[in-house]
C-alpha cells in the first residue's frame, strides 16, 4: 500500500498533471501496443533463471544453487513452492504442524531434512537447511516416479500433494481436484520468479484496467481505501490495481507486494501498458515493495501516490523501481491467498 507524507519523501515522481487528456492516454496505449505484435513474437521457452528481485537477497543464493539439484526442478519452480508454502516466512508455522520456510512436518523433516549448511545439525527453521531439504525431497520424489508417463515436474509436484503410490497408481498426474490445482499452481506460479528467456506475452485485459485507472483520476489518496461508499470512492496504491483489474475478472491480493507475483516480469524495455510497476526500499528483496501503479506508456504511470496526493499520472524511471508484472489471470489465482505483508 501506499505511505504517508514523511515516508514518501524518497518518492520522486513528477505529476504530469490533471490537464492530461484522455486522447494523450489513448495515444500511449495505442502507439505502445502497435510494436507490442513485434516484442511479443515466439513462445515463451523454459527457464531455469530467477528474474531479478524475484526472492529476497538472503534466500536467492539458496534458491539458485539448490534448484539445480535435479531435471525435475529449477530455481524459479524451488521458489515458487517456498512462496506457496510460507510467503518466504522461516517462522511460519501451520495448524498441520507444518514448520519453517519450507513447511515440513516433523515426520517428513526426519526422513528427508539434510544439513545444508554443513554445520552438524539439521535445523527444520533454519532457512540454510531447510531450502536445501525442499529441493532434495522433489528430487527424491522425481526419482520415485521417474518411469511414470508423462512430464516428470508434473509427476514429481503431483507426489509431493498426493504421494508416490497415487501418481504410479493412475500413471501420472491423479483425478484428484486438490492435487491437480497444486501442479497447476506451482507451475503457474513459478512464471513470476522465472527470468523469461523471451518477451513476455502482452496482456488481453490490460486496457480495460487502464480505462478503470483513468476515471479514477482527481480522486484524493486514502490510506486504506478500496473505493468503497464508505472510503468515498478514494484508494491506496494497491486498492487502485487490485480494484482497475477487478473489472476484467482478476482478483489480485490486496498488498502490493503480494501483487508482485500475478505474472512474470517483463524488462523494462519491454513494458506495455496495463502492466504493474513496483517499487520498493531495497531492490533485491520483493517484499519490501511499498508502491504499485498501472503502467500506461511512455514512461507513466496512473498511480494513487500517497497521502494529501491525488490519483494522477507520474513516470516510473525513479530510484526505488524494482519491476514490473505482466497480470494473468492463472497467475493471480495461483497467489497464496494470505501472506505476510
Amino acid at each position: 500500500m501506499g505511505e504517508d507524507g514523511r515516508v514518501r519523501k524518497v518518492w520522486l515522481g513528477v505529476s504530469v498533471g490533471l490537464g492530461v487528456s484522455f486522447s494523450f492516454v489513448a495515444l500511449l496505449v495505442v502507439g505502445t501496443y502497435m510494436v507490442a505484435a513485434d516484442l511479443a513474437g515466439g513462445n515463451s521457452g523454459t527457464t531455469v533463471g530467477l528474474a531479478k528481485g524475484a526472492v529476497p537477497a538472503a534466500y536467492q543464493p539458496l534458491v539458485q544453487k539448490w534448484g539445480n539439484l535435479c531435471p525435475a526442478i529449477n530455481p524459479a519452480l524451488l521458489a515458487a513452492q517456498l512462496y506457496q508454502e510460507s510467503g518466504w516466512n522461516p517462522k511460519a508455522e501451520s495448524p498441520a504442524n507444518a514448520k519453517g520456510i519450507a513447511q515440513f512436518i516433523p515426520g517428513t523433516w526426519a526422513s528427508h531434512g539434510v544439513d545444508g549448511d554443513k554445520d552438524g545439525d539439521r535445523d527444520i527453521w533454519d532457512p540454510q537447511d531447510a531450502i536445501p531439504s525442499a529441493a532434495a525431497y522433489d528430487c527424491s520424489l522425481a526419482k520415485y516416479v521417474k518411469d511414470v508417463p508423462g512430464d516428470l515436474t508434473h509427476n514429481m509436484l503431483a507426489s509431493y500433494n498426493a504421494g508416490a503410490y497415487a501418481v504410479i497408481k493412475y500413471s501420472g498426474v491423479p483425478p484428484y481436484r486438490e492435487t491437480q490445482n497444486y501442479v497447476k499452481t506451482i507451475t503457474t506460479l513459478a512464471k513470476s520468479f522465472a527470468a523469461p528467456v523471451q518477451t513476455v506475452r502482452p496482456s488481453r485485459q490490460s486496457a480495460a484496467a487502464i480505462y478503470f485507472a483513468q476515471k479514477q483520476l482527481g480522486k484524493p489518496y486514502l490510506w486504506g481505501g478500496n473505493g468503497t461508499p464508505e472510503d468515498g470512492g478514494r484508494f491506496d496504491c494497491s486498492g487502485l490495481t487490485k480494484a482497475a483489474y477487478k473489472t476484467v475478472g482478476i482478483d489480485l491480493p490486496r498488498v502490493a507486494n503480494d501483487q508482485w507475483n500475478a505474472g512474470p516480469h517483463p524488462k523494462r524495455d519491454e513494458l506495455l501498458p496495463g502492466d504493474l510497476v513496483f517499487f520498493a526500499y531495497d531492490l533485491n528483496d520483493p517484499r519490501s515493495i511499498h508502491h504499485v501503479g498501472i503502467y500506461v506508456g511512455g514512461g507513466q504511470m496512473i498511480n494513487a501516490p500517497y497521502t494529501g496526493a491525488v490519483i494522477r499520472f507520474d513516470k516510473i524511471d525513479t530510484p526505488d523501481y524494482i519491476g514490473a508484472t505482466r497480470v494473468t489471470k492463472d497467475g493471480a489465482k495461483a497467489l497464496p491467498t494470505a501472506n505476510s505483508a
